[in-house]
């Protein structure tokens, strides 16, 4: 009884004393900047109980205040400290410094870019963005990442102003974006022209305000399983701004210096409009200022941008037809070049910790406006008068005489809208589970008008047309629950989600005399982009459901492994599941292998699905209207065209990375990427065909062409990253190589039965052409090297870019497959239309100098050499020139075809 009696006291006396000891230490990690460090280990010495820091560098641990604590973060010096010292913890930056931390492909800690199990590009937009004379975020990204590409389109009806880039040599439409690791929507816009993305729709990088951006995380391996459908080349995630006190303002200006192509050293010729002898004058604006909010670390930012980008004129000026590259006076499209483009937009990111809670409200969002003007191409009123009203001759807006010919360009003006809008709420729940629940809506506008034009049979009296347009909408809602488990070999994340996705796509009408016939004599609709039809019109959704599961495991301290299975259900076209394996194991200390295998899938958009449009097409000199029907549609049966079904792709990839030094840090990853059944936008079909004849004469057309699961595709490439940087005194040095070669093959062409009887309907289908322009959606090789140097207030700098070899293929003035030429001397003898862009390599010079604390000023040369891309043409043929993409002397290729670029910017900070 006595013992009995002993222990309960005992136990009285301890319980507390021990309950006393086991407090719950709350700290926070930083650098020596003051910034919190997400993913720092907190371990307490001696045993296996630990904690792991959130994206603000803090974290709890129930100690007792006696204990030592191990704080270790990757990048970073190890520390010890007590518990009861533990309130803020700085931690110098380790001479083993291992690069940027990504967040973008994990649900877990963040990761050192070195230390991930695929690659992942980090570019820092401040870093970037001012020493260049580009003024927009994707010809920025362009330049700093090995396997992004991007080529500005010209007299592609609409993807002027519509900026898709691509990853991998994919379509645009094949990588997904996330603006703070949340789906961002696609633009609404379909790219039925163009060098790149025909008939993928995409996301316009430049409707967000690059003011609004910290960095861009590019992760350059498929990702389905991860994010869902779009992820089959990889992600690009926006990390937008969360600066407090700071008033941030960048402006510029850039304009073009090309006395080569610039049509204003040939005002002689009489032949071409242009502008100055600088054109293509570009301005820039953006501004940056964020507040703190309540005393828990809470901020909104604000950011806002105004651009505003005057076209360009090129022409081959050399008509001189004996010398090697001059070619004949161009007829086609006597304005070709750049449009012109005025934009603004406003963005705002927010965070707001509850207090005595661990729950954070947090919003972003935004608006972007954006208005463009494009010629396209020109109309020869003399040699077509059918196609023309009475009234023209004379009007000075409608005509110009030139060697007795009357010619006009047509303009296309387009005004964009995008907005959108993010909440959520976030927090740890019960046993350290982080969940986040969030609502992500976007949506996209995009409005055709025609101006200095007419409908040839209702007059020359009305010059401008309301010619209609199409919107996306996208709503998406998520939620995602994951836990560190520390206890768990090294490391253990595990995570869990669900998600459903609402789209909306719609296209609205042109008013009536944007595209009717009032004269049965003349020709149909606005001259350069007739109106969309009652009968174009279409108003359809469709929603998904899924649910994921992720886990990384750090099976040991050197070797950590992800898998990730995603289940997603659509109501138009069923269930797909999709799963993803990686790996990373440390050889050494600075040596990293890594590699991953993974399945994908992309949903056909409702852009693809519902596509409907009637446009003007030139071909061979011929100017003919063109039906774009959709999938549903009797016209896109009677061609035999399935269904269209979700594409479906086999990722592998292996790699490594590497510090030889502290300074140095090397990736290099290989890849393969097997795609079934890409969405492609077919050939162009005429009444050859016996069943489309009457749908074609009723519509008042010449051809159609469709969407459908055309090819399969694979290709396969490297990516090689080498990074240096070196500080010493008031100096420092930066070398960046970036590399990539890329090859795509086309392994099948999925001929419908209708369509597999003859030749020239299989190639109607997707012909040689098609297949070029896939092919070239990536350059085979695409080099970069930056060379920078810093001393004091100054820096200077060099970047050499080189593009490898493209070959496209022209339309063909025979109407044949594949497309021929005829020979100048010789018209009989007939030659394939092969455009040939032989490699080239583009160097820029820029530097910068610091006047004060609060101001730098930017300066220098974009192409410095005024390097173009060869001529477009066929040696023999140059009677049969502009017959490509762009009207043009050139397509839209490699470093484009505006030449040298002058820039000076201005940064200030107060």
């Amino acid at each position: 009884m006595k013992k009995r009696l002993l222990y309960v006291l005992m136990v009285a006396f301890v319980l507390p004393i021990t309950a006393l000891a086991q407090n719950l230490v709350k700290g926070k990690v930083l650098t020596t900047k003051g910034e919190g460090i997400i993913a720092a280990s907190v371990k307490e010495k001696g045993t296996g109980k630990g904690a792991v820091t959130d994206q603000n560098g803090d974290f709890q641990i129930s100690v007792s205040n006696q204990a030592i604590l191990v704080i270790s973060a990757i990048g970073y010096e190890t520390k010890e400290v007590t518990a009861a010292m533990a309130s803020s913890i700085t931690l110098s930056e380790g001479s083993q410094n291992l690069g940027d931390f990504v967040v973008v492909g994990t649900r877990g800690k963040g990761r050192s870019s070195m230390l991930t199990p695929v690659p992942v590009d980090v570019i820092k937009i401040n870093q970037v963005n001012m020493p260049t004379a580009k003024m927009d975020l994707t010809s920025i990204l362009n330049a700093a990442s090995p396997s992004f590409n991007f080529n500005k389109q010209s007299g592609s009806d609409g993807a002027d102003q519509i900026d898709l880039a691509t990853l991998r040599g994919l379509g645009p439409d094949q990588t997904l974006v996330l603006v703070n690791g949340k789906r961002r929507h696609q633009t609404a816009f379909v790219a039925v022209f163009g060098t790149r993305g025909r008939g993928n729709s995409g996301t316009d990088l430049n409707a967000i305000p690059e003011s609004s951006i910290d960095r861009v995380e590019i992760l350059r391996d498929g990702a389905s399983a991860q994010y869902g459908s779009d992820a089959i080349a990889g992600v690009i995630n926006l990390i937008l701004k969360k600066d407090v006190g700071v008033l941030s303002v960048n402006t510029g200006y850039s304009g073009y210096y090309d006395p080569r192509n610039n049509t204003y050293y040939a005002k002689e010729l009489g032949q071409y409009r242009h502008g100055g002898a600088i054109d293509g004058n570009a301005f820039s604006l953006g501004t940056n200022y964020g507040l703190a909010l309540g005393k828990n670390n809470g901020f909104i930012n604000f950011s806002g941008n105004f651009f505003a980008n005057g076209k360009t004129f090129r022409q081959n000026l050399n008509t001189d037809l004996s010398t090697k590259d001059g070619l004949p006076i161009n007829t086609v499209r006597r304005s070709t070049g750049d449009g012109s483009v005025t934009s603004g937009g406003l963005m705002y990111n927010m965070e707001l910790p509850i207090a005595h809670t661990k729950t954070t409200i947090y919003s972003f969002g935004g608006g972007n406006i954006k208005a463009s003007d494009a010629y396209a191409y020109t109309r020869n009123l003399s040699d077509r008068p059918e196609r023309f009203p009475d009234g023209v001759a004379g009007n000075p807006i409608l005509q110009t005489t030139i060697d007795g010919e009357t010619y006009f360009d047509p303009i296309i003006q387009t005004k964009i809208q995008d907005l959108s809008f993010a909440a959520g709420v976030k927090g740890i729940w019960g046993n350290d589970w982080n969940w986040d629940l969030s609502n992500t809506l976007g949506r996209n506008n995009f409005h055709f008008y025609g101006d200095q034009t007419f409908n040839a049979s209702l007059g020359a009296g009305k010059t401008h047309f309301d010619d209609g347009g199409f919107s996306f909408l996208q709503n998406t809602v998520n939620f995602n629950l994951s836990k560190a488990i520390p206890d768990v070999a090294s490391g253990l994340n595990l995570a869990f989600g669900l998600e459903h996705r609402y789209e909306n796509y719609q296209i609205y009408a042109g008013e009536k005399d944007s595209y009717a016939n009032y004269n049965p004599d003349k020709a149909t609709g606005a001259q350069g982009f007739p109106g969309y039809q009652p009968g174009d019109e279409v108003n359809a959704s469709r929603s998904n459901v899924a649910a994921y599961v992720d886990a990384e495991l750090d099976a040991t301290d050197k070797w950590l492994i992800g898998v990730a299975v995603r289940a997603e259900n659509y109501n138009d076209f069923g269930f797909t599941s999709n799963y993803k394996f990686a790996t990373r194991y440390k050889l050494t200390n600075n040596f990293n292998i890594r590699g991953s295998l993974s399945t994908g899938f992309r949903a056909p958009s409702l852009q693809q699905i519902n596509f409907s449009n009637t446009f003007t097409n030139v071909q061979g000199g011929n100017v003919f209207e063109v039906k774009i029907a959709p999938n549903y549609s009797p016209i896109t049966k009677a061609a035999g065209i399935p269904d269209l079904k979700q594409e479906k792709s086999m990722n592998a990839s292996l790699g490594f990375s590497w510090k030889p030094i502290p300074e140095i840090n090397v990736t290099l990853d290989g890849y393969r990427i097997n795609i079934k059944d890409r969405v492609v936008l077919s050939g162009q079909f005429d009444e050859s065909i016996p069943a489309l004849k009457p749908i074609l004469n009723q519509l008042n057309v010449s051809q159609a062409q469709f969407f459908a699961n055309a090819v399969n595709t694979t290709n396969y490439g490297l990516d090689l990253v080498v990074d240096y940087n070196k500080r010493f005194d008031n100096k420092s040095i930066r070398v960046l190589f970036t590399g990539n070669l890329n090859h795509l093959n086309i392994d099948k062409i999925n001929i419908p039965n209708a369509l597999s009887g003859s030749y020239e309907n299989q190639q109607a289908f997707f012909s040689d052409r098609e297949q070029a322009y896939i092919k070239a959606s990536a350059p085979p090789v695409k080099l970069g090297l930056n060379l920078d140097y810093g001393f004091g207030n100054w820096m200077v700098g060099t970047r050499f870019l080189y593009y490898g070899k493209i070959s496209i293929l022209g339309y063909g003035y025979e109407n044949t497959y594949p497309p021929l030429v005829a020979l100048d001397n010789d018209p009989a003898t007939t030659v394939l239309e092969q455009f040939n862009y032989s490699g080239k390599m583009v160097t820029d010079l820029y530097g910068s100098y610091k006047v004060s604390k609060r101001m730098t000023v930017f300066f220098g040369v974009d192409n410095v050499f005024n390097i173009h891309p060869d001529y477009g043409y066929v040696q023999g043929a140059k009677l049969s020139a502009y017959d490509g993409e762009t009207g043009g002397a050139w397509d839209a290729v490699q470093m484009g075809f505006n030449g040298r670029r002058l820039f000076t910017k201005l940064a200030f900070n107060f």
